[in-house]
């Protein structure tokens, strides 16, 4: 039998494992690839004397998170599940992030995204960095239904509003099975493509396996460096 929960370790990074009823333990590894990104640009950018204001909407279990703070990055963790935030916190707690003698500077908030980006536009906020990781299908508090299909453009513009004037990047990935990589790419390139020396890009996400060598397809993420 499988134990409650136990650890991993992923570089510097530590983050708890628990089978749910949903059939998923809190990580998605094939989002390993992504982490390193990030980590890369936030420490870069870090590096030549910036400071790096990250949102991540949906956050999950806040694997995404916990690597942004790593690499130096100040978040605000969105997730609309209470149990999902408070799993990012033990995430937080277990990396070393939440100790007294180190309290990394990490906003955890339980919220419909959606809602929490009006609010955000309309108190002006702004982000240098955002990570998203939107569900294909939902329900709202009011049990509004949620397809990605429709609400994409609209999120993606949203999060276009809430960049700073020296935007880093932003970040998205998706498990939609009707969601193609040509398509990520031209809607990134309809709400982002104006912007000087964007570089927009859309890749597929998979594992693969240990004594073949094949890849299993696990999604797809869409990303957009900003030219500074």
């Amino acid at each position: 039998s499988l134990p409650h929960s136990w650890s991993i370790k992923y570089r510097n990074l530590n983050f708890l494992i628990r089978p749910t009823s949903s059939k998923q333990v809190g990580i998605f590894p094939e989002q390993a690839i992504n982490w390193d990104w990030c980590s890369e640009k936030i420490n870069s950018a870090i590096g030549s004397g910036r400071s790096i204001r990250l949102l991540n909407l949906f956050g999950y279990t806040g694997a995404a998170t916990i690597a942004a703070v790593a690499a130096g990055a100040s978040v605000c963790h969105v997730d609309s599940s209470k149990p999902m935030v408070a799993w990012c916190a033990e995430n937080a707690r277990l990396s070393g992030f939440l100790s007294e003698e180190k309290k990394a500077p990490i906003r955890f908030i339980v919220d419909d995204c959606n809602k929490f980006l009006t609010r955000e536009l309309r108190r002006k906020q702004q982000y240098d960095a955002i990570i998203l990781d939107p569900p294909t299908f939902g329900r709202g508090d009011s049990g509004e239904l949620w397809r990605l299909e429709d609400q994409l453009l609209h999120l993606l513009k949203q999060c276009s509003l809430l960049l700073s004037e020296q935007p880093l990047f932003l970040l998205m990935s998706g498990y939609s099975a009707t969601l193609s990589a040509a398509t990520l790419h031209s809607l990134f390139s309809e709400v982002f493509g104006n912007h000087p020396k964007s570089q927009i890009m859309a890749i597929p996400l998979g594992l693969q396996g240990t004594l073949d060598k094949k890849i299993i397809p696990c999604g797809i993420s869409a990303r957009v460096i900003f030219g500074q």
